[in-house]
Formats: structure tokens, C-alpha cells, sequence
């Protein structure tokens, strides 16, 4: 396996039930891979455990193997909050901190130790930019985050992952929270987003996944039962179960 991220043969239990069963999975680099799945199917689980958010939950236990770049990420000299850095999260509804928005965006690069104004200010700005939200809020940067709009918060979240720079970014659902012209804004940032990051998406919207995906991966019950290029999928299934769900038949 030669991708940015693989999982071969991983299972995960929150207590005695197993939520994801032998998933192997190869995520291509400066690629973007939707999950898709029913409620419950353990997409979002999955996601989580690419930067090791499950470790956060009591009870989890996890066997198979899971490399990002040909590391294991859960070996005893992996640094979780470096992979964190490096693998980036958004979650479904917009979780903007109590501060101001320049503050919530610096807050990862002073986590990492940058303390120059200057090269804070030039961090801010870049992230905010390529989050497509810079103009709206160029001259209020001191006022307080939670004052702005879902939609804006969602992107303020999306800068303050891309501040501290990172290789991968799992996106939970996204857009779910927001109407649909903040939904079209981050879709199409998502898109440009490919150039220069990784990107796996939990969605519910079956549109979406086909709008901005290059590959995409269907769970259910805790299984990955297929997984190849979106047009594929989507045009040629090849498990009848797929086939059932993107055609509305269940879920």
C-alpha cells in the first residue's frame, strides 16, 4: 500500500460492540475521499481514528495497522499532538472558541510555539484567505468569533486547522449545519483545497460526495463495502448493497 494514509484490517470496539470490522483502506495523496454510509455505519468513527480522536473516548480498543506516511500511528514514539498538527479536523457544527477571531485562528501556531506578532499576523491572514473568508472579516479580528454568522464560523474553524499548517484534513460532515450558499462557499474551497492538502469527508449528501470527490468509500454496519473512483461508484457499483443505498432504496 502506498498511499498518504492506510488502514489494513482495522477493528474498533467502544466497549463489547464493534462498531468498525477489518477495514483496509488506501487514501491517495492531494486526493479527496468521501465516506458514505447511513447513520450509524461508522464513518465518522473512522475518520476520528486517522488523527486519534477515539483515544479521547473510555472503552475504545483498536486492532489492525493504520500508517500515515509509513508511520503507525498509534506506535508508542508517535507524538499525538504533532499527528494532530499534521492531520487536521472539522467537525460537523461550527466549534469557534470564546475569543476573538484573530485568536482562534493564532491559537494552534502559539500551541506550537510561534510567538512573533509578525509572523502571527502573516499566519492569520494566509489561513483566513485560503478559508475564503479574510475580507468579511479583515477589519473586525478582535471582535468576538461567536458574533459571526454559522457559515462563517464554519470557515473561521477551517482556517484555524489550516494555521498550523497541516498535510490532511478530515472534515465530519462539514456542511451539514449550514444553508445551502455557505454550503456551495465551502464545497468549492474544499476543491481547491486539493492542490495542496489531503481531504476525507464524512457526508450524508449523496450530491455532494459526487460535486467534489475523487474517490469515494461506502460503510455500513461497521464494514467498508466498497470503495473506488466516485464516478465508478456512483455509475458502476459493484456490490448490490451500494447500489441499494445511492439509489435511495435504504438509509
Amino acid at each position: 500500500m502506498s498511499g498518504i494514509i492506510t488502514a489494513k484490517d482495522m477493528c474498533l470496539w467502544y466497549g463489547n460492540h464493534k462498531a468498525l470490522n477489518n477495514v483496509s483502506i488506501e487514501i491517495s495523496e492531494k486526493s479527496i475521499t468521501a465516506l458514505i454510509g447511513p447513520s450509524g455505519c461508522g464513518k465518522s468513527t473512522f475518520l476520528k481514528t486517522l488523527n486519534r480522536m477515539n483515544d479521547l473516548i473510555p472503552g475504545v480498543k483498536i486492532t489492525g495497522d493504520i500508517r500515515y506516511g509509513g508511520m503507525d500511528i498509534f506506535s508508542g514514539e508517535v507524538d499525538v499532538n504533532n499527528l494532530r498538527k499534521e492531520i487536521g479536523m472539522v467537525f460537523q457544527k461550527p466549534n469557534p472558541f470564546p475569543m476573538s477571531i484573530y485568536d482562534n485562528v493564532a491559537y494552534g501556531p502559539r500551541t506550537h510555539g510561534v510567538t512573533n506578532k509578525v509572523e502571527l499576523d502573516g499566519i492569520v491572514e494566509q489561513a483566513l484567505r485560503d478559508a475564503a473568508i479574510w475580507d468579511e472579516v479583515k477589519d473586525r479580528l478582535k471582535k468576538n468569533a461567536l458574533g459571526m454568522s454559522g457559515g462563517q464560523q464554519q470557515r473561521l474553524c477551517i482556517a484555524r486547522a489550516l494555521a498550523v499548517k497541516p498535510k490532511i484534513l478530515l472534515m465530519d460532515e462539514p456542511t451539514s449545519a449550514l444553508d445551502p450558499i455557505s454550503t456551495s462557499k465551502i464545497e468549492e474551497l474544499v476543491v481547491e483545497f486539493k492542490e495542496k492538502y489531503t481531504i476525507v469527508m464524512v457526508t450524508h449528501n449523496m450530491q455532494q460526495a459526487v460535486r467534489v470527490s475523487d474517490y469515494t468509500a461506502f460503510f455500513l454496519h461497521g464494514e467498508l463495502i466498497e470503495f473506488d473512483k466516485t464516478d465508478s461508484i456512483f455509475s458502476q457499483p459493484k456490490d448490490q448493497r451500494t447500489e441499494d443505498y445511492i439509489t435511495g432504496r435504504f438509509g
